[in-house]
């Protein structure tokens, strides 16, 4: 037997071992999720995919339906990469002899106060034209479809609008005078302290921009709580003359095709800020943003409808997508479209790029703290609703191999952090045993 016959017998027998290494590392996971008693009550699917060998390595009810929650806004995600451009469109404008025509796009970043300033604001202060706004395009609702209506007090929960202002919520925070700083100030006059609840808190009226909070408590000066306000054509001009310090009237006038488009931020800081923080208002925006660069109209729905005929036909399994956010339990996908969604994200950003947005488990965003780590392997969309925890993204092996993975989990029972442990050690095996 010659030396290169050796060479070869040698390198087939360590392929074998690596490969058998890989299959029973693969039937302990599938065992695990089969056998776990953390899973034993709720409903699990799970998918993980080779980018490099372009294939399947594990499939656990994957072409089964699950509820999402977040993990939405990586369809999101998508459709804003593939619709928009680097640059966020903040309106469309049209100026006429004395008067100066505003149409919103469904930008969110106009005196967001967790977004960085953009030029729009000045752009409108200096303008010498009498400012007009139309919401002739705007034709969805202010809700996402199916949302909770108790939720309206709650800052995930911010209105859908063509024009938001300040994030299209109401910032309360406290300070050492133990009284309460109200941002935007427009506002300031229409909050009381006249409610009845034990501990302090602010609570909008449900159908009106009225909000309370309880006399006599002590306010924190750490204290910070952000409440949506009611949107509108005569909040939004209303709130536009406010900051503008200057009129600003509504005219009800289509959307002109020779209007001009005004562009803010780079288009990075909102997807970054969504899926760092699991933003909901930038999430339902951004559909508004993609359903107006597709059709002209600002609705969730057309925006949803052109981006799954134009991009996502070929998915393994039709989603049932209905918001921007994630926040409607009528959405559902399975395992297998969101990993066949990962590899059109993939193969659009840089893994470099790719790995920022996106948060790392151990150290940004959602996923700060889901485990303790150097060097971080998880890069992930997390998604959490009252019994329902998901977790799809891309996983870097021990051995560096890049994999994608959705784990999804619905109608459980116990804690979500039980059921984010029992993930994690799945994904920590299959990081350190391939």
């Amino acid at each position: 037997m010659n030396s290169f016959t050796k060479l070869a017998i040698f390198s087939s027998a360590i392929l074998f071992f690596a490969c058998n290494a890989t299959k029973v590392s693969m039937k302990s996971v599938s065992r695990k999720l089969k056998e776990s008693p953390v899973f034993s009550h709720n409903h699990t699917g799970f998918s993980l995919y080779d980018i490099a060998e372009n294939k399947t390595l594990l499939e656990h009810n994957a072409e089964r339906y699950f509820i999402p929650a977040s993990n939405t806004k990586l369809f999101t995600y998508y459709a804003s990469l593939k619709t928009l451009g680097d640059s966020i469109p903040a309106f469309h404008y049209q100026i006429s002899g004395d008067s100066l025509i505003l149409w919103g796009t469904g930008d969110p970043s106009f005196l967001n106060p967790d977004l960085p300033k953009s030029k729009a604001f000045e752009f409108l202060k200096n303008s010498p034209q009498k400012i007009y706004f139309s919401n002739d395009n705007f034709t969805g609702s202010y809700f996402g479809n199916g949302w909770s209506w108790d939720d309206y007090n709650d800052y995930y929960a911010a209105e859908i609008s063509p024009f938001p202002i300040h994030g299209n919520i109401v910032r309360f925070t406290g300070n050492k005078e133990n009284t309460l700083k109200i941002t935007p100030n427009f506002f300031t006059e229409k909050t009381y302290n006249w409610s009845k609840s034990n501990a302090f808190y602010v609570q909008r009226d449900m159908g009106a921009n009225l909000f309370s909070y309880p006399a006599g408590k002590t306010i924190k000066p750490n204290y910070l709580q952000d409440v949506p306000f009611k949107t509108g054509v005569e909040v939004t001009t209303a709130l536009l003359t406010d900051t503008l310090k200057k009129e600003v009237a509504f005219i009800n006038k289509p959307l002109d095709k020779s209007a001009k488009i005004f562009y803010s931020l780079p288009s990075d800081t909102l997807y970054k800020r969504m899926l760092h923080v699991s933003d909901n208002m930038i999430a339902e925006q951004l559909m508004l943003l993609n359903a107006n660069a597709l059709s002209g109209i600002l609705n969730t729905e057309i925006g949803i409808d052109s981006v799954i005929k134009k991009h996502l036909s070929d998915l393994p399994d039709a989603p049932k997508w209905v918001d921007g956010s994630g926040l409607s339990r009528q959405n559902l996908f399975t395992p297998r479209s969101l990993i066949a969604l990962l590899q059109k994200i993939h193969q659009i950003v840089p893994e470099e790029k790719l790995f920022k947005i996106l948060p790392a488990a151990g150290q940004s965003g959602t996923l700060k703290n889901l485990l303790k780590t150097d060097k971080p392997f998880i890069f992930a969309k997390s998604g959490s609703l009252n019994n329902n925890y998901c977790l799809s993204g891309f996983l870097i092996t021990k051995k560096g191999k890049t994999l994608i993975f959705s784990m999804m989990n619905n109608n459980f029972v116990n804690s979500t952090s039980e059921i984010r442990k029992e993930v994690i050690k799945i994904l920590q095996e299959i990081h350190d045993k391939n």
